[in-house]
């Protein structure tokens, strides 16, 4: 049986790693303003385009949200379990995948009052803030997230990095969309057995 907090841990975990490294590449790249400060969460579905902008003055703008796309059974991860299960008793699979979907929303350069459209400036700096969250994002899981453990866990996080894609500009948002599957325990391990890795 899984833990109750099993897909809620590894999404917070992947959140809490792509947040630390976008914080980390502020401190690296000049007029790039990291993780966002105002919206940073985990969110049931999908993640609605309402924050893109910056919301807080003097604090870095932008949405980070993380979210559950799908769920399955894996005997071999990452591929999806077409074996029919015994219908009889609770016989869980070897291990579940959960699909996460990282997204990092910015504001995007829009048209002037007078209906002029952005500048090759202004879609620069938009450009060069979306490729750093890009390479941000994927440095964060490739990283960080396969290092994070549970207790009773020796290893880290088996995972899968999946498709990284841009979004927008839509709604004066623009931003990447990064997908990863990641292999959760197949079992809750006995309090008498702390080593155990289900």
């Amino acid at each position: 049986m899984l833990q109750p907090l099993a897909i809620h841990e590894a999404a917070s975990d992947l959140l809490a790693c792509v947040c630390a490294t976008l914080d980390e590449m502020a401190t690296q790249v000049e007029d790039y303003p990291g993780c966002p400060t105002c919206r940073r969460c985990l969110v049931p579905g999908l993640p609605a385009w309402d924050d893109c902008e910056n919301p807080c003055t003097g604090e870095a703008g932008g949405q980070l949200t993380v979210n559950l796309s799908r769920m399955y059974g894996s005997t071999n991860f990452p591929a999806e379990d077409q074996t029919p299960q015994n219908v009889r008793g609770c016989t869980p699979p070897l291990s579940t995948a959960v699909e996460l979907v990282v997204t990092v929303l910015r504001c995007a350069p829009g048209p002037t009052e007078e209906g002029c459209p952005p500048s090759c400036e202004e879609l620069d700096a938009a450009a060069r803030i979306t490729h750093i969250d890009a390479v941000g994002v994927f440095n964060a899981i490739t990283c960080c997230l396969a290092a994070t453990k549970r207790p009773g866990r020796r290893r880290g996080r088996p995972y899968i990095l999946g498709r990284q894609q841009t979004l927008g500009p839509q709604g004066g948002c623009v931003g990447v969309e990064q997908r990863v599957t990641i292999a959760l325990p197949g079992c809750k391990c006995p309090e008498e057995v702390p080593s155990c890795e289900c």
